[in-house]
């Protein structure tokens, strides 16, 4: 790691009307280093950053970035394209890309090879599979971003930047949809950049991502700088603990086992909830012989049946891109079938089929779900806290036939704000300027406020601090422990293994294995995630 400095942010304050994101933020990372910054939701971490990239002016407080001759320089409030001129780029949690251009495409804009006047696509599509190849970020060039899952934009997000010639990159949960040798590969490329002189700030929620990777900590609490120690010297506890300021149960793979790959007693009753003779003989949720077309093929999912039972978390596996979204948006509504069924249990527990119901009659019939893209699916950004916290519930909360109960509406706001801790506490706030953590608190609470039979959870965590994971998922337990069937979708094996009562490894659209929860370990999981196991199971 180089002694001289890439990065120097001193007392920077930015506000957003009542909103106080950063009150005198300090960063200093060296150049050549790979460096963390980790706070909870509402941190400030994402805004300095935005900052640092020329998206927000400072309203207080200075940044330097050094120059290619090693000199620093006041830059504060340059622009977006002053920024990437001088090599600093910045990878966004929520994406930055045009959904009607492809890959290579948006990869290429202001940078567009030409041969004469024309724009060159072949030596783009060529460019763009080299670097994508090389990163192990691997995506099809010449498809249209709007037909990419979530997974496969956070990879041409990230592949944009480096695109771009990057030397500081500014990476914001980068990682959260990605597979764990995807997450390898990613490591490759910035150990790399590191090594060639780069500088990489990352932002994550992810402590073991923290002490893998970095170099050095920094921590941020309430718009502040409480902290910078070398990683070598931290724990993940002790990370967790400056960040929330108390101790926080951090998620374990023991949850479901006793350590030694048997079960505990607790997992074997949850288990037995999926078995004929348990004490939930009939399942809540069944998908029979599913197939569901997409844009890019007729089996994008092909003929998948499971069950999942009252009481019961089964985890759904799998690097993103191989059909849960569309398996997903099938179960709730959101996209036709093109054969097979899907059945929710009614309150007498007889199975009633919801193949051809539309959205709303699958949440009366007890159908709950947390979207895994919460800007797409889950919130109308514009519109108040309050008024996000009753979408798809409107009908509830009614005055009379034309006008919404605005006294009920502010009540349930008051109340779900409280229980999930969303921050700021103030209902009348439109959700665009909520972090990205506490728009995803604004869905939990929404969807697991309501009375419902099973709940699709898809990426509940993503971007979500560890004391906001610590209690989505005790409520998810909760939830199971009452009763309620979960069909858990996480690109996050962490989180599947520590939740889950079964797994279920999805790819190419087919479920591959269904294993006990206390049976599967990451080192099972990735040759099936990944495609190179030959044996293919059933799920049930």
């Amino acid at each position: 790691m180089s002694g001289s400095t890439a990065v120097r942010i001193r007392g920077v304050v930015k506000r957003f009307g009542p909103v106080v994101a950063n009150a005198g933020a300090d960063l200093e990372v060296a150049a050549g280093e790979i460096h963390a910054l980790v706070g909870e939701n509402g941190a400030g971490k994402s805004t300095l950053m935005r900052v640092l990239a020329g998206m927000y002016p400072p309203d207080g407080g200075t940044v330097e970035v050094a120059t290619s001759g090693g000199a620093l320089r006041e830059v504060s409030g340059w622009t977006t394209r002053a920024a990437i001129d001088a090599g600093v780029g910045m990878v966004h949690q929520h994406f930055m890309l045009v959904p009607t251009l492809t890959v290579a495409e948006n990869l290429i804009l202001g940078r567009e090879p030409r041969r004469g006047l024309s724009l060159d696509l072949a030596v783009a599509e060529r460019e763009v599979r080299a670097l994508s190849d090389r990163t192990g970020l691997r995506v099809d060039p010449s498809r249209l971003v709007s037909d990419l899952s979530v997974g496969e934009a956070q990879r041409v997000e990230i592949l944009k930047t480096l695109y771009r010639g990057a030397k500081v990159l500014i990476l914001d949960e980068p990682t959260a949809v990605l597979s764990p040798p995807e997450v390898r590969d990613l490591w490759k490329v910035l150990r790399r950049l590191r090594d060639d002189g780069g500088t990489v700030i990352l932002i994550t929620h992810k402590l073991d991502e923290v002490i893998a990777i970095s170099e050095t900590i920094t921590v941020m609490r309430a718009g502040r700088t409480v902290g910078r120690l070398p990683t070598a010297q931290a724990t993940a506890r002790a990370i967790a603990r400056m960040m929330v300021g108390r101790e926080v149960s951090l998620a374990e793979r023991r949850e479901l086992g006793t350590g030694n790959g048997e079960p505990t007693a607790a997992s074997r009753e949850r288990q037995a909830a999926s078995v004929p003779g348990s004490p939930f003989p009939v399942p809540a949720l069944q998908v029979s012989h599913l197939t569901v077309a997409s844009s890019r093929r007729p089996n994008e999912v092909d003929n998948v049946s499971f069950t999942v039972a009252r009481g019961e978390i089964l985890g759904i596996a799998g690097v993103e891109g191989n059909g849960q979204t569309e398996l997903i948006e099938a179960i709730t509504g959101l996209r036709d079938v093109s054969s097979g069924t899907i059945s929710i249990a009614d309150a007498s527990g007889a199975l009633r089929e919801v193949t051809d119901s539309d959205v709303r009659s699958r949440a009366d019939a007890g159908l709950s779900h947390i979207p895994e893209d919460r800007h797409r699916r889950g919130l109308v950004l514009e519109y108040s806290v309050a008024d996000n916290l009753i979408l798809g519930q409107q009908h509830r909360f009614t005055a009379s036939a034309s006008a919404l109960d605005r006294a009920r509406i502010a009540s349930n706001a008051a109340s779900r704000i409280s229980t999930f801790d969303i921050r700021p506490p103030d209902e009348s706030l439109p959700s665009r300027v909520l972090s990205g953590g506490n728009q995803q608190k604004i869905v939990i609470a929404r969807e697991m406020g309501r009375d419902f039979t099973v709940l699709i959870a898809a990426q509940p965590t993503r971007g979500v601090d560890v004391g906001a994971i610590e209690f989505i998922h005790d409520q998810l337990r909760k939830a199971r422990a009452e009763g309620k069937a979960i069909l858990l979708v996480s690109a996050d094996l962490v989180e599947i293994l520590a939740l889950s009562d079964r797994v279920v490894v999805m790819y190419g659209g087919r479920m591959v294995v269904t294993l006990p929860g206390h049976e599967a370990t990451p080192e099972i999981l990735g040759p099936y995630m990944t495609g190179a196991h030959g044996a293919a199971g059933t799920a049930t």
